[in-house]
């Protein structure tokens, strides 16, 4: 069971440098959306936490919520407990909490404009009508100098509804091509944190667009 303990700041504020990184995965909370197409950034949170051995044992700032240490680099991870479309309302808060600028921020989500599988890391950008992105940019006062991490999830096949398919489960094949792509992101997000956004994602990005060449879209 969670603790609801709220995080000392001390544990950013008392290392000088290097500065702590926030990873924020976005979704829904609750065991009817485990699975979904949209709570891949929960998945990707998840995947991360339990390579670097994070516990994700505290409720802070509307998220479930855990700290690490990675490669010596303090780093912060964040599911937001308020609905996708919501999402803002616990990562702007807790950017402000520990002081952080916008450019040690990193927000996973799903995107539908990539292959099932395929990832791409960039260093700022627009919502891509991305509900939950929407929120995270207005609570962040507009501003959109914060990384992202986009997770294909494939588009809706013929005439489906968007929101339908988002809150559908993967089926076996697509579920295979996600782990691969959140065990791949775990790699791009260990050499992030140490050698920052621009440098991994030239190297990163690259790996994946020949991916994206050789994946065909599942869904």
């Amino acid at each position: 069971m969670l603790s609801k303990l709220y995080f000392n700041r001390r544990f950013c504020t008392a290392i000088q440098s290097p500065r702590p990184w926030l990873f924020v995965g976005l979704g829904n909370p609750g065991d009817k959306f485990k699975g979904t197409r949209h709570n891949v950034g929960f998945n990707m949170i998840d995947t991360f936490a339990e390579s670097q051995g994070i516990d994700m044992d505290t409720v802070f700032c509307k998220a479930i919520f855990g700290k690490g240490i990675v490669d010596g680099v303090p780093v912060l991870l964040a599911k937001p407990q308020t609905y996708m479309n919501l999402s803002g309302e616990s990562s702007g808060p807790l950017a402000a909490y520990f002081k952080l600028p916008l450019n040690r921020v990193l927000v996973f989500h799903d995107d539908m404009d990539l292959p099932c599988g395929v990832l791409r890391l960039q260093p700022k950008g627009g919502h891509g009508s991305h509900n939950g992105m929407k929120s995270v940019i207005h609570h962040f006062r507009g501003n959109r100098e914060f990384a992202r991490l986009r997770i294909g999830i494939g588009k809706p096949p013929g005439q489906m509804d968007p929101k339908a398919f988002l809150l559908q489960k993967f089926n076996a094949t697509a579920q295979e091509r996600i782990d691969v792509g959140l065990k791949e992101g775990v790699v791009a997000l260990k050499e992030l944190v140490s050698k920052g956004v621009e440098e991994s994602a030239r190297s990163f990005n690259t790996d994946q667009k020949y991916k994206h060449i050789k994946i065909s879209v599942v869904n």
